[in-house]
């Protein structure tokens, strides 16, 4: 039985959860979750078992020291609420973890029970695949879900996809058999510079999400940070020729892709999403976050584990056509 004693009754809660692992190329996904945890100071509320759901021979747990006393982080799954302030007050629940190792059925019931104790209205799941996208365009961001009426009321497209899955496949359609609407937004990773992090990606997502809730994030330094990123890359990508050309060929395919939703109606609404999401006026406080009573805040987080080699085997249909205005940030679709 799920007991919540220490939050206090949220407004308007969206549940925005990432995994680290398969689902999670670059550590773009979870990156972005952590950065929302950072920027308000979200306080841990819950943590699920670790014996239940890891095996600790694939994600072990790590001895530290604490003031000269050994202690250990166990591989798990926290929950945390963060408030987000201003003129519309509203509550975002962060759930980040690591892919259980097992019994994913009952991991996704235990989910949804918190969002169920929470009267979350909609979960957010974030994830990251490797793609053939060159690191010099906007970073694709799809956004998918398997209810029908939430992709057309939403602008989303519905999954059609058949194959190995992943937590983040399985959790949205937990979701969907329990009524709970849910979406999933991917970002596309370049495979040839997979290594984490990725904060092009992270600031991709976090610009999508943004627009899909109607909040705005405060960014902090990842803008400089994917800035520097893609520098890092191009300055890499230049001392090899194979790969310079690779990236080119990249280029080339993803700006003919790209032509034919490049007219006048779609640069005029990607112009107004940025007004919007960037005008200080509308920008929420911050606040501290703290909010929260009895909580079990403070517990150490868990080192992050590499993603594997691959993309995740819930690809979407297909990346949507570039953002024209997120050059100077830099850029998502």
């Amino acid at each position: 039985m799920i007991e919540l004693e220490g939050v206090p009754e949220l407004i308007d809660p969206v549940m925005v959860a990432a995994f680290e692992g398969w689902n999670d190329a670059g550590d773009a996904a979870s990156g972005a979750v952590a950065h929302l945890d950072r920027e308000w100071k979200g306080e841990v509320f819950a943590a699920l078992d670790a014996e239940d759901y890891y095996d600790f021979q694939v994600n072990r747990p790590t001895v530290w020291l604490d003031n000269g006393v050994r202690k250990i982080t166990w591989p798990t799954t926290r929950l945390s609420v963060v408030r987000i302030g201003g003129t519309k007050p509203r509550d975002l629940v962060l759930v980040r973890g690591i892919e259980p190792s097992m019994r994913w059925r009952s991991f996704c019931n235990e989910i949804l029970g918190f969002a169920h104790e929470l009267g979350v209205e909609m979960v957010v799941i974030l994830g990251a695949l490797l793609g053939d996208t060159p690191h010099t365009r906007p970073v694709p961001v799809s956004g998918v879900t398997s209810d029908a009426d939430l992709a057309r009321t939403m602008d989303l497209e519905e999954t059609k996809y058949e194959g190995p899955t992943g937590i983040v496949g399985i959790l949205q359609e937990a979701c969907t058999h329990a009524g709970v609407p849910a979406v999933s937004l991917w970002a596309a990773v370049p495979h040839y510079v997979s290594q984490p992090p990725n904060p092009k990606a992270t600031l991709a997502l976090l610009n999508r999400l943004e627009d899909l809730i109607d909040i705005r994030i405060p960014l902090g330094e990842l803008p400089e940070d994917a800035r520097a990123w893609q520098l890092g890359v191009d300055q890499l990508a230049a001392e090899d020729s194979e790969v310079a050309e690779y990236v080119q060929t990249l280029e080339e395919a993803r700006d003919t892709a790209d032509l034919p939703e490049a007219s006048g109606d779609a640069i005029a609404r990607e112009f107004e999403r940025y007004l919007r999401r960037r005008d200080p006026s509308a920008a929420p406080d911050p606040g501290d976050g703290s909010y929260l009573r009895d909580t079990s805040g403070g517990l150490p987080r868990t080192p992050k584990r590499k993603p594997e080699p691959s993309g995740s085997g819930d690809e979407p249909p297909g990346p949507p056509a570039a953002s024209p205005d997120e050059d100077e940030t830099p850029p998502e679709a």
